[in-house]
């Protein structure tokens, strides 16, 4: 008998993948009959098409099958009469009583979101959105796109009101990968799957002063919107279901397995003339045979940086005024300040090969995306650096300072195989997934002050690399047509790597704008978890359905974890909705990455412009401080809400959530010199040893409790004569996050009176995110005709100074519009023209008050470390799509 999980050295099981393939192979070739087939086909009620991948299901059972290419499908039932019931995205449900073995034609009637069927959210059978006893978002294919936006993490943004991400500037690696957060609990709190398989998350911890400072998220840019077909958004915590992460919510990224094709090819500019942006892609799917398809995606992007950077014709940081020479001619510092330049290249594949009658299916899917970006550092005037020794300056031309780049070489892949088959009722799903990022750093445009004049003006200064391995088995059989069961496993290796630079980037100080990663630095660690899971759907009668799930998790590195979720959902007597709530205990691991990272970085530092220290918790010099090692945070989550189908064109759904997260993992604040000039305490010992003005490190910081309200409506639209609909969107979040307990400061750190999590660092927590977003999207189509306005409401932001209440500030809430006109030539080709921020809004200027460090001495005219939505302004674009 094949042994599934071995125990190593350590006494921790680790998966045996040769086995698991072993039992992957065998699910494929064994066959299994029923007693009577039904053969139909399945299609639009209006045109007549086919309709490929609906679902065909045996009703109260998880006996199904998925129509093919023709819409035709087989399915083997016990007996005859027997009801089906059959679903497809963007159709009404449907029931259908067959009595005998004729082939049947069903025809399906275009509908409102509540009836699409959705996978996120259980582990059981199938179900409706509105048929679901969680909140979940249904994203199309269509609605990425109508969104305006080009890139997958921008376009949730504009959709899911409870969803945050923004550009960011000026903060190295971090401006190449956006944060981007559910419920504003910060990017490590969000499970993303692709295909139902957990994704791997980035190499990058984002350890600059932005939105998510201290957390490790997925890399959203990674996923070509032209291999999407749609997104679920399940906005409840599910780590009984899914394991850790799963704190603030799931994404589930399902990718598109048709056999259309469709070019895109666009292009667009801000009104400023900077920011260029060109795209395109094709994604074209492949019938291989009756019951198999191959869906491929390529796609290619390019972005120009953007310059907003504020004119100060000062320089309050460095208490230069206006008559200096370089900033007589240079009043903006020189400095770039927006979006960084990227060039991204994407390909993806779906496959999905049926047998047996469609009762097993062998599936393979994944993809590479590599970025290419530049962004830039703080403008190195001549008064801060005084000579380059000619280095970076022309022949002829005098010395006039210089501004480094920071460019980055991201890579990001994730491969799933498995297979599915139902064994007499057990519908089972195998899979081996690997996902792997890595970001490796060149400083451009830059010089070592302290090898002048043979310093080099370019660097490798490291790179950060994480991987993971996991194999997953699921398992589900209705027992009876009330009651549902369901369990499964998953094991996961995960590795976080760290590459120095070349000895140049760090050595006497370093490169200017970021002294590269150092042989202490370097490592390359690793860890085994092992998850367990089992839960059941009971439908007590046809309107009442209760559920419930437990997971255990065992780590090799801090322990184990139980989490458990019950969930009920009552439908109305006229099943046109549904009350639903669930209560649940969640867990997130402290990554590898917020575990091991260490680093120097260029920052403001004690009032200036130094260099700062990231120390890791295994590190000698924090150990020796009291500072603890890194727990697992813990979280416990109500949610509870009703949702309606007020007409067939209609509904609306609204949700109350509270969240409540103990043992926060977060980077502190800045810890550096106390107010005793005279003796010299360890934490100060630290800093001359490495010669950094501060140091900073992860703990388990905090506390918090979430709570909001999630409310969308939809109608579908109304016809309005022969030929014009009219259709529209609402989404309301509110939401707050409030601080409930802090630990002390540690150790030798809390004796010597420091504070490790000061005002600004709470505020990064509680209001750096909208607590407040509503999005008002209506849709016109009239002949070929499509007009579409999106209207964004970011609500408020504050960012509180670390010690003085005078210099907090609070940005105010804006209205962001976009219009989107679209024109169908005919049913293959079509043009749009696309109007990001029509009104040409940006956010509140900064107000410096007295403290030069709150906008870097005028450096910055626009909010970065609090964020709401960006500052490029209008973006205009033009956009053509062939279908083929």
């Amino acid at each position: 008998m094949k042994t599934f999980f071995t125990l190593n050295h350590t006494n921790f099981m680790k998966p045996n993948f040769k086995a698991l393939f072993s039992l992957l192979i065998a699910c494929m070739i064994v066959p299994y009959l029923h007693a009577q087939t039904i053969t139909g086909t399945v299609v639009d009620g209006e045109s007549g098409e086919p309709l490929y991948g609906a679902t065909v299901q045996e009703s109260g059972t998880t006996n199904g099958a998925f129509t093919d290419l023709d819409g035709n499908f087989n399915l083997n039932v016990s007996s005859l009469p027997a009801v089906l019931v059959v679903r497809y995205t963007g159709y009404i449900i449907q029931e259908f009583e067959v009595k005998n073995t004729d082939k049947v034609t069903i025809n399906l009637n275009s509908g409102i979101g509540l009836d699409e069927i959705v996978v996120v959210g259980t582990r059981g059978k199938p179900r409706t959105i509105i048929e679901s006893p969680v909140p979940i978002d249904n994203i199309n294919a269509a609605d990425l796109v109508n969104s305006g936006q080009t890139n997958v993490d921008q376009m949730i943004n504009f959709r899911v009101p409870s969803y945050n991400s923004s550009n960011q500037t000026i903060s190295d690696a971090t401006a190449h990968f956006d944060p981007s957060e559910l419920r504003n609990m910060g990017p490590s709190r969000t499970l993303v799957l692709v295909n139902g398989k957990r994704k791997n998350q980035s190499a990058l911890v984002y350890v600059n002063d932005t939105p998510g400072k201290g957390e490790v998220g997925v890399d959203m840019k990674s996923i070509p919107a032209a291999a999407i077909e749609r997104v679920e958004v399940l906005r409840d915590g599910a780590a009984a279901q899914y394991g850790s992460d799963a704190v603030a919510g799931v994404i589930n990224i399902v990718l598109k397995d048709g056999t259309d094709g469709a070019v895109n090819l666009g292009a667009g500019i801000t009104t400023e003339g900077d920011g260029l942006m060109y795209e395109g892609s094709i994604n074209k799917g492949i019938k291989l045979s009756n019951t198999s398809t191959l869906n491929l995606t390529a796609s290619y992007y390019h972005q120009d940086e953007t310059n907003r950077a504020g004119e100060p014709g000062e320089d309050a940081l460095f208490g230069v005024d206006g008559t200096d020479p370089f900033i007589a001619d240079n009043p903006d510092l020189g400095m770039t300040v927006g979006q960084p330049a990227y060039d991204k290249y994407s390909v993806f594949a779906n496959l999905a090969n049926g047998y047996n009658n469609n009762k097993g299916e062998f599936y393979i899917n994944g993809g590479y995306t590599f970025r290419d970006g530049k962004s830039f550092a703080l403008y190195r005037t001549p008064y801060w650096i005084p000579d380059d020794a000619g280095l970076l300056t022309p022949d002829g031309e005098d010395y006039d300072g210089f501004q480094p780049t920071f460019e980055t070489a991201i890579n990001d892949i994730t491969a799933t195989i498995g297979n599915k088959y139902d064994f007499n009722g057990w519908n089972t799903d195998i899979s081996l997934t690997y996902g792997a990022n890595s970001v490796d750093y060149l400083i451009g445009n830059t010089i070592n002050p302290a090898l002048l004049p043979d310093s080099p003006t370019e660097f490798d200064a490291g790179a950060y690399a994480f991987s993971h391995i996991l194999g997953n088995i699921d398992v589900s059989k209705a027992l009876n047509e009330n009651l549902t069961i369901f369990a499964g496993t998953e094991a996961r290796q995960e590795t976080f790597k760290v590459t120095a630079g070349q000895e140049e980037s760090y050595v006497d100080g370093g490169a200017q704008s970021f002294p590269g990663l150092q042989p202490s630095n370097e490592l390359e660690e690793n860890r085994t978890n092992v998850g367990v899971y089992a839960g059941a759907d009971l439908d007590i009668t046809s309107d009442l359905l209760v559920g419930a799930a437990v997971r255990f998790e065992n780590y090799s590195d801090f322990g184990s974890n139980l989490s458990w979720k019950v969930n009920a959902r009552q439908m109305f007597n006229d099943k046109k909705g549904a009350v639903r709530a669930s209560v649940s205990t969640g867990f997130r691991a402290p990554s590898l990455h917020q575990i091991y990272l260490s680093n120097v970085q260029t920052l403001v530092s004690g009032g200036t412009i130094s260099n700062q220290g990231t120390f890791n918790n295994v590190s000698p010099v924090i150990k020796d401080l009291g500072v603890p090692a890194l727990d697992a945070e813990t979280s416990f989550n109500i949610t509870a809400g009703v949702t309606y189908r007020l007409t067939d064109d209609l509904s609306i759904t609204a949700d109350y959530y509270n969240i409540a997260l103990d043992d926060r993992v977060l980077f502190t604040g800045e810890i550096g010199e106390d107010d005793d000039p005279d003796t010299i305490n360890p934490v100060e010992q630290i800093l001359i040893d490495n010669s950094v003005t501060s140091i900073k490190f992860f703990v388990n910081a905090l506390n918090t409790i979430t709570q909001g309200v999630d409310v969308v409506a939809n109608y579908d639209g109304r016809k309005i004569g022969s030929n014009t609909r009219l259709g529209g969107t609402l989404g309301i979040n509110w939401n707050t996050v409030e601080i409930d307990g802090t630990i002390d400061a540690p150790g030798v750190i809390g004796e010597q009176g420091y504070d490790i999590f000061n005002r600004k660092e709470q505020s990064r927590v509680t209001t750096a995110r909208p607590n407040f977003k509503a999005l008002l999207g209506l849709n016109l189509d009239v002949g070929g005709l499509d007009v579409r306005l999106n209207n964004t409401y970011f609500g408020e932001v504050t960012w509180q100074h670390a010690t003085n209440p005078d210099f907090d500030q609070t940005f105010g809430g804006k209205v962001i519009t976009d219009l989107i006109l679209g024109y169908g030539f005919n049913d293959k080709f079509n043009v749009n023209l696309t109007a990001n921020n029509l009104l040409n809004v940006y956010p509140d200027e900064i107000n410096p008050f007295d403290d030069p460090v709150t906008d870097l001495g005028g450096r910055f005219r626009y909010p970065w470390e609090v964020n709401q939505f960006g500052f490029n302004g209008t973006v205009v674009k033009l956009g053509l799509n062939m279908q083929f």
